[in-house]
C-alpha cells in the first residue's frame, strides 16, 4: 500500500484532530501514514513518500504562514504525487463562500492546485482560550449571529462523517492510480 504523509498546521489544535482522523481512517484502509506538526517538523516532503494530504486552519482571515511556506517549497513534489488539502475554518461552518475564498486565496499565493480540496469546520474552544481572547471569539460568535455563546463550554463544529468519506474517497483514488499505472 501507499506511503502517506499528512502535513498540517494547528493553532489551537482542531486541524491537528483532523489529521489524525484521517490518519486512522487510511491505516484502517492498509496504507502507512506519516502526521508531520510542520510547527515541529522540517519543511521538507519526506522522500519516498506516495501521496500527502496538507491540513491547514484559518486564523485572522489567513491559512498559518508556515503552511503556506512548506506548500511553496514542495510545490513540485506535490504536484507529482496524489495529494489533497483540507483546510479547517469556522467559515466552513455556515459561510462557504468566505471558505472557499480562503482555499482560492492559498492557492493563489502558494500556485498550488490540489486536484482535491475539502473544507471542514473547525471548533470554538472557549475553555482552552485565554480571557481575551474568549471574549473576542465570544464577540464573533455574536457578530455572525451564532447562539454559541456560552464560554463555559467548547464547540465542535467538525462533521466527522464527512472527514472520513475524504479520507475514503482519497484512498480509493490511490487504488484507482495504482490500476491505472499497473496497466
Amino acid at each position: 500500500m501507499a506511503h502517506i504523509v499528512i502535513p498540517y498546521g494547528t493553532s489551537e489544535g482542531q486541524t491537528a484532530r483532523i489529521s489524525e482522523f484521517i490518519a486512522d481512517v487510511l491505516r484502517g484502509h492498509g496504507h502507512e501514514v506519516e502526521s508531520l506538526d510542520l510547527k515541529h517538523a522540517d519543511h521538507l516532503l519526506p522522500g519516498g513518500c506516495d501521496a500527502a494530504i496538507v491540513g491547514a486552519s484559518i486564523h485572522m482571515g489567513k491559512h498559518e504562514a508556515y503552511v503556506r511556506d512548506f506548500v511553496r517549497t514542495n510545490r513540485d513534489a506535490l504536484e507529482n504525487i496524489p495529494s489533497a488539502l483540507f483546510s479547517v475554518s469556522l467559515s466552513a461552518h455556515g459561510d462557504m463562500e468566505n471558505a472557499e475564498k480562503y482555499v482560492s486565496e492559498f492557492e493563489d499565493e502558494t500556485g498550488w492546485h490540489p486536484s482535491r480540496v475539502a473544507l471542514f469546520s473547525g471548533a470554538l474552544l472557549y475553555t482552552e482560550y485565554g480571557f481575551l481572547k474568549r471574549m473576542v471569539m465570544k464577540k464573533i460568535a455574536q457578530d455572525s449571529g451564532s447562539l454559541d455563546t456560552d464560554t463555559s463550554r467548547d464547540y465542535i463544529y467538525t462533521e466527522w462523517d464527512g472527514v472520513r468519506r475524504f479520507a475514503e474517497d482519497f484512498a480509493a483514488g490511490l487504488g484507482q492510480k495504482a490500476v491505472q499505472s499497473n496497466l
